[in-house]
């Protein structure tokens, strides 16, 4: 290249820098503008494709779907291409909210009780409950869940929902499952985390009277209590996100009819043999009457 065409070249990329900087685009972009381009039915086909996938999981981000489509379809896209198609069609995943209210507090004077759970597995129903609080949002506010599991069948005995944290919605969600379950004396252990609505004096004078075992998890020790803890992370992803609730009421219709009509008796759960927990409880009873039956059957013999 002579002096000359070297000049010529600099002024002409000089020229091409200067332009770019006023139309407010890289220059990276202004020659790739002049490379090859797909066509727009391959563009198409792969918002259709990036569609299907986004919307099959509204929790798949753009990552996950650009491995997707090279595991599943074998196409090689790049990933800011799929985050723009994605922003572009507004597919983008569903996110946690970055304010996370506080639901355990355990800096308070009541006493701690300690483990009785740890390392022991429910053989029936009303052995183990596990109870736990979380919290939903709202249009422009937070409203709070409390529950009680039983820890064999993963059937929620006891739940409510209000927009306090104060102990009484954990003892409206343990009034509920004792109504509902009347468990005999000395046969139940009530495992928690050590928040100020368990450990309280009415919460637990109610359990006291029963006659139910005090557990406590460990201090910042969620697997303690994993089976209440995966039940939230389920309602979360299946009813909660993604749902915009008018009110406490309306939030309280859906989530209860969550609770009731899906979880407790539609949704199969792999540790109960893929059944949900209400057929799996009627098993349980049909089960033990036959064996009883048996048993008498035996006995006139």
């Amino acid at each position: 290249m002579t002096s000359d065409e070297s000049q010529g070249f600099l002024q002409d990329d000089a020229n091409i820098q200067r332009l770019c900087a006023l139309g407010g685009v890289s220059r990276a972009g202004y020659y790739r503008h002049f490379g090859p381009h797909a066509c727009a039915r391959e563009d198409a086909d792969l918002r259709d494709l990036i569609q299907h996938i986004a919307l099959a999981d509204r929790h798949c981000g753009y990552r996950r779907i650009t491995w997707k489509l090279k595991r599943e379809h074998g196409l090689i896209v790049n990933a800011k291409r799929v985050l723009r198609l994605m922003r572009e069609d507004n597919l983008l995943c569903l996110r946690a909210k970055p304010f996370v209210p506080r639901t355990t507090d355990s800096r308070h004077g009541f006493a701690i009780r300690p483990n009785l759970i740890r390392g022991a597995t429910p053989t029936g129903l009303d052995q183990i409950w596990v109870a736990d609080i979380t919290y939903v949002r709202l249009a422009e506010t937070f409203v709070y869940l409390a529950v009680v599991i039983d820890a064999f069948s993963r059937k929620v005995v006891g739940w409510a929902l209000d927009d306090h944290l104060e102990a009484r919605l954990a003892i409206a969600a343990l009034d509920q499952a004792i109504a509902a379950r009347d468990p005999p004396p000395e046969s139940l252990i009530h495992h928690s985390d050590r928040g100020v609505q368990y450990a309280c004096g009415d919460y637990i004078e109610r359990l006291e009277r029963r006659e139910i075992a005090i557990s406590m998890s460990r201090p910042a020790n969620p697997y303690d209590n994993a089976k209440a803890e995966s039940f939230m992370k389920t309602l979360k992803t299946e009813e909660v996100n993604g749902k915009a609730y008018r009110n406490l009421e309306d939030a309280r219709q859906q989530i209860g009819a969550f609770i009731e009509t899906v979880y407790n008796t539609q949704r199969l759960h792999s540790a109960l043999g893929y059944k949900p927990p209400v057929e799996f409880e009627d098993d349980l009873g049909h089960t033990g009457q036959r064996q009883r039956n048996e048993q008498e059957a035996l006995s006139l013999n």
